[in-house]
C-alpha cells in the first residue's frame, strides 16, 4: 500500500505540472520551444515511468486496490488527452490509436473520426510515403525520428512530427506516439491554430441541398433541346463552384469520351460562353486558384480534358458498376489516373475529397459518368451529399435519355 500512496503522490504532482504546463502557453514567443521541451519531457516520464509503475501496481497488488487502480488507469487516459500539445498514438501502420483534444485541434480532424484510420491520410500526398517509413523504423527499434509534413487541409503550413517507440503493457508489438507541432517550434494554442472544421447542423445542410436541387432541376427542365451532349454540360454549370472545385464529365455508352472539364477559376477565362471556350472538345475552364499560380492550374485542366475515360480507373469502375463512389481523402492517388509525366491527377488537384457518379436511370444503361473534386480546406463531400448526388445523376440521364 506503501507504494500505492507514493505512486498516487507522483501522479499528484504530474498533474501539477501539467496545470503549470497550459499556464506557460501564455510566456514570449521566444521562451515558448522551452515549454514545448518541458512538455515533451513529461510526456516521456509518463511513457518511461509513470505508466509502467502503473501496470506493476495492477498486476502484482492486491485485489483491494483494484478499484484504485481503474481509477488512476481513467486519470491516466484522462491526461493523455488533455496534455496541451498535440500527441497521437499510432501503430507501425500509422493507423491511429489514440488521439488527444490538442492534435484534433491542430489537424482539424475530430478523434472519433481519425481513429482507426491511418495517420498519413491526413498529410499530403508526397509526405505519406517518409511518414510511414519513418513510423516503420521507429516501432522496429531504430530510435526516435523527427520529420516535416504538411496537413493536406492545411499544405502551406509545415508541420514537424516527432516520432518516439512506446511499447504498452501486454502488447508483443511497440506502437508510436506521434508529437506534432508548427515547424517554427511554436506551442500551439487556440488562438493561432487552425481549428476543426465547421460543421453545419442537419437543417442547415439540408436546406443548401434542397437549393442545389432545385436549381439543378430548374437547369433541366428549362434547358433548350442543343443536344444530348448539352445536357450534362449545363449541370456541370449548376454543380461547379456552388458544390464542388473540380467537375469532370465523361458521356457515352459503348465508349466514353471526355466532354467537360470545369476547373477552380476566378471570373476571367477564355473567350465564348462564360467560362467556357468554343473550341472543339472539352469544355473547360482554366483560371487561378489560391496559393497556386494561374498557369499551374491551366495545366492540369488542359491534361484532364485530354485524358482518355479508359485510363481512369475511378471512371471506368463506375461505368461498369453504376454505383456511385464516394471517398474523403483518397488513399491512392492514381484512383483518376495520371498526367503525361506520370504525375497523379489526385495530387496534382490537391483533391481532398471525391464523389463518381454514375449517369444512369434505374432500369437505363450508363450514359456517363459525373466527377466531382473538392481540394483545399474545403469540407468533404458528405453521405447526405451522395445521395442527393445520386438523386441528381437519375434526372440528369432521364434529361439525355429524352433527347435520344
Amino acid at each position: 500500500m506503501a507504494e500505492t500512496d507514493e505512486f498516487g503522490e507522483e501522479l499528484a504532482d504530474f498533474v501539477r505540472r501539467v496545470a503549470e504546463l497550459k499556464s506557460a502557453r501564455s510566456v514570449p514567443a521566444d521562451e515558448l520551444p522551452t515549454v514545448l521541451d518541458a512538455a515533451i519531457f513529461e510526456l516521456d516520464h509518463v511513457a518511461d515511468q509513470l505508466w509502467p509503475r502503473f501496470q506493476r501496481l495492477s498486476s502484482d497488488g492486491p485485489s483491494g486496490i483494484a478499484s484504485t487502480d481503474r481509477q488512476e488507469q481513467q486519470l491516466l487516459k484522462a491526461l493523455f488527452q488533455r496534455v496541451p500539445v498535440p500527441v497521437a498514438l499510432v501503430d507501425r501502420e500509422t493507423v491511429v490509436r489514440r488521439l488527444n483534444f490538442a492534435a484534433a485541434s491542430f489537424t482539424g480532424v475530430r478523434a472519433g473520426y481519425a481513429t482507426g484510420r491511418p495517420l498519413t491520410g491526413f498529410l499530403a500526398h508526397a509526405d505519406r510515403a517518409a511518414f510511414r517509413s519513418q513510423a516503420a523504423a521507429v516501432a522496429r527499434g531504430d530510435g526516435d525520428r523527427s520529420l516535416t509534413v504538411h496537413l493536406q487541409q492545411q499544405p502551406s503550413a509545415p508541420v514537424r512530427a516527432t516520432l518516439t517507440a512506446l511499447r504498452p503493457s501486454g502488447e508483443p508489438r511497440s506502437a508510436v506516439l506521434v508529437v506534432l507541432q508548427p515547424a517554427d517550434s511554436r506551442v500551439p494554442s487556440g488562438a493561432n491554430t487552425p481549428g476543426p472544421a465547421p460543421n453545419l447542423t442537419e437543417t442547415t445542410r439540408h436546406t443548401v441541398l434542397m437549393d442545389l436541387v432545385d436549381a439543378m432541376t430548374t437547369t433541366l427542365l428549362s434547358a433548350p433541346g442543343e443536344g444530348r451532349s448539352a445536357v450534362p454540360e449545363r449541370a456541370a454549370e449548376v454543380l461547379h463552384e456552388r458544390f464542388a472545385d473540380w467537375v469532370v464529365v465523361d458521356t457515352g455508352a459503348a465508349r466514353l469520351s471526355r466532354t467537360t472539364v470545369l476547373g477552380p477559376s476566378d471570373t476571367t477565362g477564355p473567350p465564348g460562353a462564360p467560362g467556357l471556350s468554343d473550341t472543339p472538345g472539352p469544355s473547360v475552364i482554366q483560371g487561378p486558384s489560391e496559393g497556386r499560380r494561374p498557369s499551374a492550374y491551366a495545366e492540369v485542366v488542359a491534361a484532364l480534358a485530354a485524358q482518355d475515360p479508359a485510363a481512369c480507373p475511378l471512371v471506368v469502375e463506375a461505368a461498369r458498376g453504376g454505383s456511385t463512389a464516394l471517398q474523403v481523402r483518397p488513399e491512392d492517388p492514381d484512383v483518376f489516373g495520371r498526367d503525361t509525366s506520370g504525375d497523379p491527377f489526385l495530387v496534382r488537384a490537391n483533391v481532398t475529397s471525391l464523389l463518381c457518379v454514375p449517369l444512369t436511370t434505374a432500369s437505363g444503361p450508363v450514359r456517363g459518368v459525373l466527377t466531382l473534386f473538392r481540394s483545399g480546406g474545403r469540407l468533404a463531400f458528405s453521405m447526405a451529399e451522395a445521395q442527393a448526388m445520386d438523386m441528381m445523376s437519375r434526372h440528369i440521364a432521364l434529361a439525355m435519355a429524352r433527347l435520344n
